[in-house]
């Protein structure tokens, strides 16, 4: 078995062989799902980045986690395979890649798990890591009127995806992020282990796996926790002129206690011209507006500030009361007057938000375009810099997408995860959401995130990239930090071989 599964044929009957391999590797695995050679469907050497492009050995379609016990198994067997566990292809520099290796397809236990239990006297729910996280919100919702605390912004992710980076959205600064939200994993590790963790039970891995992009072991299962989910949500947004206030208002509100703020607090800057995608029509909620610059102070630069601010409430709320409460609320605020648009929505039609996005750029072509994205981790203390360079200069002209910031709270993060962050208790999330036209304008946007990155490191800021991609060594424990000893120790135990997540380019396979 570990012969032919080691085997990459190539004479002109290289076809063929594959297929008998195919056929051969599955017997001899005795999988229950199904696996195809890496040329057949394609999908497994792209991914939403369209960036890096490399060819697996075999697609693997697992029917659970004991099929993926057997490949890694298998592959360790091997002086050199190596096994990426892929979500929905949504990584932007190849992470679910593997070159010459296995990809496994986790969308194919995506129905495997789906129980409500109570831990503690709250709810919880356990999901498959195949999972999309719309399919756990639709079912969370219409069968027990409950929901995940917390999201990320775009829900057609797989649960294993986010948990193995973080999962960030506008509640993160009250909840933390997705990885703060679950009490128990089930994880395939690099040994080919199946193993059940929690903070009481292996707890090194349950902490590992969290955040720990992959490299520790494939999540198969996750209970996550739950709350009561609302039913409306009053969608807000306010303008900014001056970075200060838009921080200042930023931080309040991420600081204040539950019944004292919104629910859901994020931002984004914004070009102060017409421009469709960067410019002022992409603020306003409600179709029947228009933005008004005449409300802006002479003083504006090229870019403004904008909040997004979310309040949910009941069916049974009266109107009244919900005027009142949001009233109060934003009129604590230093927006630009006359400069906010506000709609109601239901709490799936908020959260589903992107979904509508993403069919219309479907629509328009423009879905499947290179997605050349920067993803950071600011801190208070040098947000003011990043912001007087790169968003008033490097991108004050737009990058063709949405440029989000706000706030974060360190405190809501547990330290024993293997997300990196910046110090201090209030830190950024910087997002450069390029939707770049194929051609050559791609390798400029991707020079432009590495001039971003380059300028972050040599004027010292306090900054980590969130989906890190690093191609040297050197780079990862600069990102790690004090952290890197921790997590080389957590590879050796659980990937002593360095079989998981190669395309994460931290650690090179090895046959001890």
């Amino acid at each position: 078995m570990i012969a032919c599964l080691g085997r990459i044929v190539h004479d002109s009957d290289a076809e063929s062989k594959l297929d008998d391999d195919v056929s051969t590797i599955f017997n001899s695995l005795n999988l229950q799902g199904s696996i195809e050679n890496g040329d057949v469907s394609g999908i497994a050497s792209k991914d939403f980045g369209g960036l890096y492009s490399v060819k697996p050995l075999y697609l693997i379609r697992p029917s659970g986690a004991e099929d993926i016990s057997r490949v890694v198994k298998a592959a360790a067997g091997t002086p050199h395979l190596t096994v990426a566990a892929r979500g929905n292809g949504h990584s932007i520099n190849g992470q679910a890649m593997a070159d010459g290796g296995y990809v496994i397809d986790m969308r194919s236990t995506g129905e495997n798990h789906f129980k409500l239990l109570t831990v503690n006297g709250s709810p919880c729910i356990d999901v498959s890591g195949g999972a999309l996280w719309e399919d756990v919100l639709r079912r969370c919702v219409s069968r027990f009127g409950l929901a995940p605390r917390s999201w990320t912004d775009y829900l057609s992710l797989t649960v294993g995806g986010t948990l193995s980076n973080a999962g960030v959205s506008g509640q993160a600064f009250r909840y933390g992020p997705q990885t703060s939200n679950v009490t128990e994993l089930e994880v395939v590790t690099g040994k080919g282990d199946i193993t059940v963790c929690s903070e009481t039970q292996n707890p090194e891995l349950f902490f590992g796996a969290l955040g720990g992009l992959g490299q520790f072991g494939i999540i198969t299962r996750a209970r996550v926790k739950l709350q009561l989910a609302p039913d409306m949500v009053r969608w807000i947004r306010v303008v900014y002129a001056e970075f200060e206030e838009f921080t200042r208002d930023a931080e309040f509100l991420v600081s204040q206690k539950e019944d004292e703020s919104f629910d859901y607090v994020e931002g984004f800057v914004f070009c102060n011209n017409d421009d469709p995608v960067n410019g002022w029509p992409s603020v306003q909620l409600n179709p029947d507006q228009e933005f008004n610059p005449a409300h802006l102070p002479q003083t504006a630069g090229p870019v403004l500030y904008c909040l997004e601010l979310a309040f949910h409430y009941r069916n049974s709320d009266q109107p009244s009361t919900v005027d009142m409460a949001v009233s109060r609320l934003v009129g604590g605020l230093g927006f630009v007057d006359g400069l906010i648009s506000q709609v109601d929505v239901s709490y799936m039609g908020f959260l589903l938000r992107v979904k509508r996005a993403e069919q219309d750029a479907k629509a328009n072509g423009v879905w499947d375009n290179p997605h050349p994205w920067l993803n950071l981790f600011v801190s208070k203390s040098d947000i003011v810099d990043f912001d007087q360079t790169v968003f008033k200069k490097m991108v004050k002209n737009g990058i063709g997408g949405p440029m989000l910031i706000y706030p974060l709270l360190r405190s809501k993060w547990d330290s024993r995860t293997s997300v990196a962050l910046p110090e201090g208790e209030i830190f950024y999330i910087v997002a450069l959401l390029r939707f770049v036209p194929k051609g050559p304008s791609v390798e400029k946007k991707v020079a432009e995130n590495r001039e971003i990155v380059k300028w972050c490191i040599k004027e010292g800021l306090d900054f980590k990239l969130y989906l890190p991609h690093y191609r040297a060594k050197e780079d990862w424990k600069r990102h790690f930090g004090n952290q890197w000893t921790r997590f080389e120790k957590r590879k050796a135990n659980f990937d002593p071989m360095a079989i998981l997540a190669p395309g994460q380019r931290i650690f090179k396979r090895t046959n001890q």
